[in-house]
C-alpha cells in the first residue's frame, strides 16, 4: 500500500474513532496521520517522495491563492479606476511541463487567475498562447508565468 492510501486510511481511522464526519475532522486526521508517517520513515524505508511532494501540493494551492487574490485586486482596480492601465495582449509561453496533467493544470491556473486566459496549446505541446490584460512587458509576463504557475505545477506534478 502506497503513504497515500495509508495517510487516507488513519484520515479515515481517526474520523471514526472521533464519531464525528466532518470535514474539519478528516483533516485533522489526514495531518495527524501524515505527522505520524514521516516520524515513522526510517521504520517505513527511509526518506519517501510522498512527504515532499504533498509539501509541493499545499505550497502550490497557497501560491495560487496568493495570486488570485493579487490579480483580481489589480484587475479590480484597473476597471473601477478612471485611468486604464491594461494593455491587452496575446503571449507565447514556451513550456517545460511535458506531463498531461501538468498541462492541464498549468492552464487551467492561468485561466481562473483574473487578468489572464490560456487560449491554445501548439501541436508539438511546447508553446502555450495566452491572452493577458496586463502585456505591457510580454517577458516580464512570460518570466512570472514560468517562475510562478509553471514551477509550482512542475514540482507538485511532475516530482
Amino acid at each position: 500500500m502506497n503513504l497515500f492510501m495509508f495517510n487516507i486510511t488513519l484520515a479515515i481511522a481517526w474520523v471514526a474513532w472521533a464519531g464525528a464526519f466532518t470535514i474539519p475532522t478528516f483533516l485533522i486526521g489526514y495531518g495527524l496521520g501524515y505527522a505520524t508517517l514521516w516520524m515513522l520513515q526510517p521504520v517505513l524505508g527511509g526518506k519517501n517522495p510522498y512527504f515532499l511532494r504533498v509539501y509541493y501540493w499545499l505550497r502550490l494551492l497557497v501560491m495560487f491563492l496568493y495570486e488570485l487574490l493579487v490579480s483580481s485586486v489589480v484587475v479590480v482596480w484597473d476597471v473601477l479606476t478612471p485611468t486604464q492601465y491594461s494593455e491587452p495582449g496575446i503571449v507565447a509561453v514556451p513550456l517545460d511541463v511535458k506531463s498531461d496533467a501538468g498541462i492541464l493544470l498549468v492552464t487551467n491556473l492561468i485561466s481562473l487567475t483574473p487578468g489572464t486566459l490560456s487560449l491554445d496549446i501548439s501541436e508539438d505541446r511546447k508553446t502555450l498562447y495566452v491572452h493577458a490584460m496586463f502585456s505591457e512587458d510580454p517577458e516580464k509576463l512570460i518570466f512570472s508565468l514560468k517562475n510562478g504557475m509553471e514551477r509550482w505545477v512542475k514540482e507538485a506534478v511532475e516530482t
